[in-house]
């Protein structure tokens, strides 16, 4: 088969920002000859906080370094430390069990559910111990982790909910944003997310005013943004970039056009994909409750010879987390011998993710469509 779409689709587009180019460098361009002369934690950071504190309804939102900052952030806060564990899911990005090794804790890994490969409540219960601090879960790919169970549970034994929505801006769960589940939340603004920039930055969320006062401190040197040179906490530098801040608050008003592109063509590669199910291929649950749409991902037995197939016929793709955290040279210290996580290692086994970026073209969502189905006819 020939493509009809007359280019490669790559599965992360070069050209991400480039109806942005002049955004960015009017924002340059103000920054740089402003009087001011301020280019961190300045009146933009500010302003893109108060913007996204309106969006998602939460009482204080803290702009940060990364998304990974923001994780490390929500642990420092709460005061996790060496002898504390925190349980996370087994199948996911390595910061949210890096962010806890990092203050001296143990990262207890979870399981996730073999379909929506989030962490599996059922899965995390039995890990609580009197030494647990926080549960972590993670939104992944398409779907948010099941909040409400997870909210019940971290109520009923006394412990903090940390939301890593980092993927999920935007995202709506029985009427209630991602972000806003847990005593903390963070998105990440890395440049591929849905609300990525062209460069790094995040967010934490939360409504409890003397943790975001923490966070506004540990971002900054642990100083209090009053009196300079005076640290209140051992910190880190975590602050966020003014350029970035313009850049995100002129785009912000078409996120949810963009976000509404990214759904709809989810809605169609599900609807395209269900057949597939007796062929070996899942596709994510179909809806739009509790969707992130920020990477579409199929579990596919055959992955290799379809990414092969799509990279025969100029179509891009990719594979996350191909290793379970607990199975990382990385974090094998805190991997209890025998342990198994069958559905972090299916996930890692068969995930394999395919462009959908919101400027494809609905010629080009079809031909990407078209193609995975014909592989297996």
């Amino acid at each position: 088969m020939t493509s009809t779409v007359g280019r490669t689709l790559p599965f992360f587009p070069p050209d991400l920002f480039e109806a942005d180019r002049e955004t960015m460098l009017s924002a340059l361009h103000e920054l740089g000859t402003g009087a001011e002369q301020r280019f961190i934690l300045g009146g933009h950071t500010a302003a893109l906080e108060e913007a996204l504190r309106e969006a998602t309804g939460a009482e204080h939102v803290v702009a940060c370094g990364s998304g990974t900052g923001a994780l490390e952030l929500c642990v420092r806060a709460l005061g996790v430390g060496p002898g504390d564990e925190v349980v996370v899911p087994a199948f996911c990005c390595q910061p949210v069990a890096s962010s806890v090794v990092n203050v001296g804790a143990r990262p207890v890994f979870a399981d996730v559910d073999p379909w929506t490969m989030v962490m599996d409540p059922d899965a995390v219960e039995p890990l609580i111990t009197e030494r647990t601090r926080a549960l972590m879960p993670a939104h992944v790919f398409s779907i948010m982790a099941d909040m409400p169970r997870l909210g019940e549970i971290a109520a009923r034994h006394g412990v903090a909910l940390v939301e890593d929505a980092a993927v999920a801006q935007g995202a709506v769960l029985d009427g209630r944003p991602a972000g806003r589940w847990g005593d903390l939340g963070v998105f990440s603004f890395f440049q591929v997310k849905a609300f990525g920039t062209a460069g790094e930055g995040g967010v934490v969320l939360t409504d409890d005013a003397e943790l975001a006062r923490t966070v506004r401190m540990l971002r900054n040197h642990g100083q209090d943004g009053v009196t300079r040179f005076l640290h209140h906490r051992v910190g880190v530098n975590s602050r966020f970039d003014e350029v970035q801040a313009v850049f995100q608050l002129r785009r912000l008003a078409g996120f949810p056009e963009r976000l509404e592109r990214r759904a709809r063509i989810a809605d169609y590669y599900t609807e395209r994909f269900e057949p597939l199910r007796d062929r070996g291929v899942l596709a994510p649950p179909a809806g739009r409750n509790g969707r992130c749409y920020y990477v579409y991902s199929l579990l596919v037995e055959r992955r290799e010879d379809l990414r092969a197939y799509l990279t025969e016929h100029q179509i891009g793709s990719h594979i996350y987390y191909p290793v379970p955290l607990p199975r990382q040279p990385a974090f094998s210290d805190w991997a209890p011998e025998g342990a198994q996580w069958p559905n972090s290692q299916l996930a890692s086994d068969r995930n394999l993710a395919i462009p959908i970026w919101p400027h494809l073209t609905d010629a080009e969502v079809e031909f990407i469509a078209d193609t995975v189905c014909e592989f297996f006819d």
